[in-house]
Order: structure tokens, then sequence, then C-alpha cells
């Protein structure tokens, strides 16, 4: 049991009828347009805290720390990594997104291919946003509560969880979600912060920090190749692929992006989460690490070995989902750990809000708008309300089965390497190769599936072992369903040149581009920018290496 003063509570309390309220306020639900995207309407900088606070989830939060305890800042790999993919994204495939006025990225695959690939990507992100990510934030924004109130069942928190994020996130759309984000993120920053260098300062200072753990692998980015976590190769071909998928073909994502004003102010927002992200490894990742040399868990004599999180669970009691809620009331005086609890609880929930605003939207948009071809705005947002609520009940039930897994970095990445290869790839020749066509896209997305299912099924039912790490497993899958895509692709008549021509990449674009940016000051210029943000990659890169 943790205890925590009744200020601590009351600030809580407070700080979650507050962010309903403001939420409520800036809720838009007028038409279809400001219930799923805002007006279509937002800034750079709103949309990159937005993008921020619903990124923030159980890989990021409590996974990411309760890794830094586990293996060190290895599991850093996946952002900094992922700021490379933004970049990609921001600088080729963002605009045609946003110059395409689509709703849902699935939305996409049908104006460069047909609507049978549109329906498949839409009801595998649909599966993957209700069993992946509301889930997994209700059952680690209930773990965080239960330490709070450990009599309460875990089940009945989950349950108010649900009721938070619902309460502003169905009523108001997409613009209540954001608007909530835009104070999460802020609160959140500067709370981790905070609790860094209170960390840091338990343990000694950076000095001390190193002198425990620099000698062994804890605080290196590269790790051998049969390593647990990130295995240098899978950090080169895997992580690329997760977080493609996760930043340029997520719908909770992207539908951020599509809410800006114009493709300037959704590049920047982009960008601008992309620095935000390099600051994970010292809000996030080191006190999981600094956490193991402060006797977070009163174990005496931990050893210092790499040891899995099943292990530390069943031999020395030590749940790593907890290692960033225990840090916060262990090392912050009075009255702070309310607000960062409460920051780091509403962090949670705004991921939850932006996985209910993407499954509404996938559904009303790409499903009962096909349906029901006479609805007008009002009952398109009428349906979305009711798909949100369908949702949360379907998460409701599903959260507590995430108990099985070692930790919930390990549930999330796992289960998406197997799903995302075939979606990053169909994207990939759909962007970049011309003669990639219907037929190709749908085969390629069902040969991945069913390798992705069959890995799947052997490793949980069946028990097999795979031998390969789940970082190399996945450009394997990414590799035979671009083959499958495009070998039918040849077999099978060229796709229609207008789709193709309005949906595909070419040097003219660059060319364009280039006009555009003639006398932009640099400080405006997202090139310089996005060449500003690799070089900072890979000097933090260089720094762990």
């Amino acid at each position: 049991m943790i205890n925590i003063s009744s200020i601590d509570i009351a600030i809580i309390v407070a700080f979650l009828i507050g962010i309903i309220w403001w939420a409520l306020r800036n809720g838009k639900s007028d038409d279809s347009d400001s219930y799923f995207l805002a007006g279509r309407n937002m800034k750079w900088p709103v949309i990159g805290l937005s993008l921020f606070a619903a990124s923030v989830s159980s890989s990021t939060l409590m996974g990411h720390s309760g890794e830094g305890f586990i293996t060190g800042i290895a599991v850093f790999n996946y952002n900094w990594i992922s700021v490379l993919v933004m970049v990609f994204f921001a600088l080729f495939f963002l605009p045609f997104y946003i110059k395409s006025g689509i709703f849902t990225m699935p939305e996409f695959l049908e104006k460069r291919f047909d609507k049978t690939s549109r329906y498949y990507f839409s009801f595998i992100t649909i599966f993957g946003n209700v069993f992946l990510d509301a889930a997994a934030t209700l059952y680690t924004g209930a773990l965080i509560i239960k330490l709070i109130f450990p009599e309460v069942d875990l089940f009945v928190i989950i349950v108010i969880m649900a009721i938070v994020a619902g309460s502003y996130t169905i009523v108001g759309g997409l613009s209540s979600a954001i608007n909530a984000d835009m104070i999460q993120a802020i609160i959140l920053i500067i709370g981790s912060g905070i609790l860094y260098f209170f960390a840091l300062h338990e343990i000694g200072g950076w000095e001390e920090l190193y002198n425990r753990f620099g000698d062994g692998v804890w605080l290196k980015l590269t790790r051998p190749l049969d390593d647990p976590t990130v295995p240098w190769l899978g950090m080169w071909v895997g992580i690329p692929i997760l977080g493609f998928y996760f930043w340029a073909n997520n719908q909770v994502m992207v539908q951020r992006v599509l809410s800006a004003k114009n493709i300037d102010h959704g590049r920047k927002g982009v960008l601008f989460v992309g620095f935000l992200y390099l600051f994970t490894l010292f809000i996030f990742i080191l006190p999981g690490l600094i956490s193991r040399g402060i006797n977070l868990f009163g174990v005496e004599n931990l050893p210092m070995d790499i040891i899995p999180g099943g292990e530390l669970k069943s031999q020395f009691g030590i749940n790593t989902d907890q290692v960033y809620p225990r840090m916060i009331v262990k090392l912050l005086p009075v009255g702070l750990i309310g607000v960062i609890l409460a920051a780091m609880i509403s962090a949670l929930t705004s991921t939850l809000s932006a996985t209910l605003s993407s499954v509404s939207t996938l559904f009303t948009m790409d499903f009962y708008q096909r349906f029901d071809k006479n609805a007008d705005s009002k009952k398109l947002v009428k349906v979305g309300r009711i798909t949100s609520m369908v949702v949360l009940v379907i998460a409701i039930f599903w959260a507590p089965f995430i108990q099985r897994f070692d930790s919930l970095v390990s549930y999330y990445q796992e289960v998406v390497s197997y799903l995302a290869p075939p979606i990053v790839g169909t994207f990939f020749l759909g962007l970049f190769w011309q003669r990639s066509n219907a037929k190709g896209a749908l085969w390629g997305l069902i040969s991945g599936l069913f390798i992705a299912a069959s890995i799947m099924i052997a490793k949980y039912v069946f028990d097999m072992p795979i031998g390969l790490h789940f970082l190399l497993l996945a450009p394997i899958v990414l590799v035979i369903s671009v083959l499958v895509n495009v070998v039918v692709s040849l077999m099978t008549p060229p796709p229609n040149p207008v789709q193709v021509a309005e949906n595909t990449w070419t040097k003219q674009v660059w060319i364009d581009e280039t006009k555009e940016l003639e006398g932009v000051v640099w400080y405006k210029n997202f090139r310089i920018i996005s060449l500003g943000l690799v070089i900072a990659c890979f000097v933090m890169y260089a720094i762990f290496f």
C-alpha cells in the first residue's frame, strides 16, 4: 500500500474535474468535420502537444520506466528512431494525407487502390485500437489508482477511468480531446522533468549514476544481437517498421495531424513532437533505471544483472509496471505528488480519448456512411458517439487480461510487430511505386495477416518457440507481404492512372516544394528543421552508443 496525503488526493480530483470542464468547454460537435477532425483548423503547437499527450500511453510512461528498471536505456531506441520516422512521414506522406481531405487512414488506401483495401485496413485498425490502445491504457491507469486506493477492485477502477475519458470525448469529439491533451502534455512534461531531477538527486547525481551503471550495458543503446530487449539488428530493421505504423498509419495519431489548418502546420506539429520525444530518455526511462539503485521496492541486494520482468515478479515480488508511480510517491513532496499523479492519470485518459475518437471516426466514416449514404452530419456525429460507448465497454472487459504479459511494452510492441509490417509495406508501395495496384495491395495485406496470425497462434496458443526476436520477425513479414504485392501487381492489369497521379510521390513534388520554400526564413523552413532534428537524433545516439 502507498499512502498519499488528503491534499494530493484533493489535487487529483480537482485536476480531473478541471480537465473535463476545459475539454467540454472547448468541444465542437456541430457537424462531422468539427466532431471528427476539430474543424480542420488546428495550429502546429497544439497539434504537437496533442500528439505527445496521445502517444504517452503504456509504452511511454509505466512501460518505458519499467523497461528502464529491467534493462536500462535500450528501450529509448524505439523513441529516437521513431523521431527519424516522423521526419520521413512529415516530408513525404503527410502532404498527400492533408491534400486529399480524408477523414481516416483507410480512406487513403481507397483513393490509391480500392474500397476493399480500405475496409480491410479499417477493420484491422479498429481491432488494434480497441485491444491494444484502449485496453492497455485502461489497465495502466487502473494500476496507478490501485496504488493509491489498494482496497478498491481493479475492475472498478477500470470502469471509473473509462467514464472519465468518455465523459468529454463522446460529447465534444476530437476538439475536446485535443484541448485536454494540450494542458495534459505541458503538465506531464514539466512534472516528469521535476521527477527526473529528484531521482537524480536521490541517487547522488549523474556521476554516481554513471558509477553504478556505466560499466555494463545499462547506459548503452547498442546491444548484442542476442539481447532480449533490443538486438542491434532489430533496432535498425525492426523498430522503423513499428515506428512508421504508429506515427504514419495509426488513425489515433494521424487523426490529429489531419486536423491541421494546412500542410505547413501539420508538418511542424509532427516535427515539434519529434523534438519533445528526444527528452523522453530523461523524463520517462532514466528514472526507471535510477529506481533500481535506490531500493524502490524494499528489496535488499537486488542482483545487478538483467532479469526478465516475469522473474522479477516471481522471485522478488517486483512489478515493474509500478516503477513510475512508486517513484512519484517516494521522491516528491506533498502537493507535487498530487499534481504529477493527476497529470499522469489524465495523460493516460488522453490516450484513451484519442483511441475513442479514432475508432468512432473509422467505424462511422469507413463503414456506417457507406451503409447509410443519406446520413447527414448530425446523424454521423450520433453514430460516432454510440460507437465510442461500445468501444469503452469492450475495452473495459479486455483490460484485465493484460496482466498475463510480463510488461506493458512486451504486450504492445510484440503484437504490433506482427500486425504492422504488411500495412507499412502497402502504404510505401502505394506512395512510391506507381505499378502497385488494388489486387496487389489486398493480397499483400492478407498474406501479411496470415503470417502474423500463424506466428501468434504458434507462440501463444501452442507455446512453440519461435527462435527470433519480434524485431527481427517484423522485417521478414514486411518483405514477404511486399513481394506478394509486387508479384500480384505485375501479374494483373496496371492501376487507374488518375488514382496513381493524385496519390503517388514523384520528383516533381520535391521540385515544387523547393520553389515554395524560396525566401522562407530558415527557422520556418520545414526542411532545415527536419535536418536539425535528424542531427539531434544521431548526436544522442552517439552519446549513449
